[in-house]
């Protein structure tokens, strides 16, 4: 099956450091139980203290907006 890929960042309000490697850690979960319910894959998560970096592989049915 054909699958399209994005590269999604997610910047904290100000850029303030707030995620710690215990949250990072508890995010990348949550994320993969999310991509599940979109029929989408987590190919890779990385993040710092103030942003956080998603590769997602997704099929050409699914709005990328409506995966959020």
């Amino acid at each position: 099956m054909f699958k399209l890929q994005v590269h999604l960042v997610f910047v904290t309000k100000y850029r303030k450091k707030v995620f710690t490697d215990v949250i990072l850690k508890d995010m990348e979960i949550i994320f993969r139980d999310i991509c599940k319910d979109f029929e989408t894959e987590l190919m890779e998560m990385n993040g710092e203290t103030d942003h956080v970096h998603l590769l997602l592989n997704y099929p050409p049915k699914v709005s990328i907006s409506k995966a959020r």
